[in-house]
């Protein structure tokens, strides 16, 4: 498009040449510092000031040589427009395109041999800025995609640590739980009677082997618990630890995945009373559902000391449930009653079998 100017100063058809090419290379200066302080990537991405007065800079050199020459000199309004959608923003250049535009028009209607060539001028110079301003916009969209792609994926990092740890306290804290309650009571009948203490010794293996295996489907995210393999592992672990165990169970047959949330909840409510229960010599595990919803509780009857600072295990549970629409409440049972008591609730999904 500037070729018409170039060829104007070397043939010697415009007046003061010399005049012409200090304006073509103010001109062509502007223009790239315009498109490389746009696209550097060091600047601040928000900040286009630079770039915005270098273009009106440019439109000032533009207008002095189309006014001054006309003719081919004309042909640079498409490329004051090109620069303007390189430098502006996108609600910016809307309130300028159009007058420029028309500026360009009335320039080449006074300026043109043809009056009639001021309409090409003016709709090449509208084009040229809605061209620029259509491609860049896709790029800046790509660029925010990309960088939505790449916050999508360390959120989903994240969100897989957290599914780890909390698999990880779960199960870890409750296999040793187990581990200890089931080697103090070795030690306790080793002396006079050897065949049990062999046999909490045989439990001991078999937790081992157990969590061994509950550690490798973790680890690869395939685990899904049975609230009734929970409840059995809750029973022996409570035995173990001289609790007996309540186990209440009624209602319709629950969904897989309200199941395997449920068999969390038994696992960190048994261990807790462990752990924790101050002498509770019962604990009581109710499951009672309903057609909307199910409800479980576990209760002791100890000190009422159970309760886990936060960022522990209940949290976590309560985490999970709350994700899946129930809840967790956790504190001492109320008033007559001593103890600490865990109350889940999940919806019934429709689909659950029957």
């Amino acid at each position: 498009m500037g070729a018409g100017g170039f060829s104007n100063i070397f043939t010697g058809r415009a007046p003061m040449p010399w005049l012409g090419g200090i304006g073509l290379l103010a001109f062509n200066s502007l223009y790239i510092g315009i498109v490389f302080t746009t696209f550097d990537r060091r600047r601040d991405t928000d900040s286009t000031t630079l770039p915005q007065r270098m273009w009106w800079g440019l439109a000032a050199v533009t207008f002095a040589l189309a006014i001054g020459y006309g003719g081919s000199w004309l042909l640079l309004f498409p490329l004051l427009s090109l620069a303007l959608g390189i430098a502006s923003r996108p609600h910016r250049m809307g309130r300028l395109l159009i007058p420029l535009s028309i500026a360009a028009g009335v320039v080449a209607a006074f300026r043109s041999d043809d009056p009639w060539d001021a309409l090409p001028i003016g709709y090449g110079t509208l084009i040229s800025g809605m061209v620029t301003l259509t491609i860049l916009t896709l790029f800046r969209a790509i660029a925010q995609l990309k960088a939505t792609r790449q916050e999508l994926a360390r959120h989903a990092v994240a969100e897989e640590r957290l599914r780890f740890s909390r698999d990880l306290h779960d199960l870890l804290g409750h296999t040793l739980s187990v581990v200890v309650v089931k080697s103090e009571a070795a030690r306790r009948l080793a002396p006079r009677d050897l065949d049990a203490a062999l046999a909490q010794v045989a439990d001991i293996e078999a937790v081992g082997r157990q969590a061994l295996t509950e550690i490798r489907e973790a680890v690869t995210g395939y685990r899904d618990g049975s609230l009734a393999t929970e409840l059995d592992r809750a029973r022996s672990a409570l035995a173990a630890a001289g609790i007996e165990a309540v186990v209440e169970e009624s209602g319709p047959p629950l969904p897989s995945q309200t199941e395997a949330l449920l068999g969390w909840v038994v696992r960190e409510g048994a261990t807790n009373v462990i752990r924790h229960g101050g002498g509770a010599t019962v604990c009581r595990i109710r499951v009672t559902g309903a057609d909307c919803r199910v409800r479980l509780e576990i209760t002791d009857d100890g000190s009422g000391v159970g309760c886990e600072t936060p960022g522990s295990g209940l949290k976590g549970l309560g985490e999970r449930l709350a994700a899946a629409g129930g809840s967790l409440d956790a504190g001492p049972a109320p008033r007559p009653r001593k103890g600490f008591r865990v109350v889940a609730e999940l919806p019934l999904e429709e689909g659950r079998t029957s």
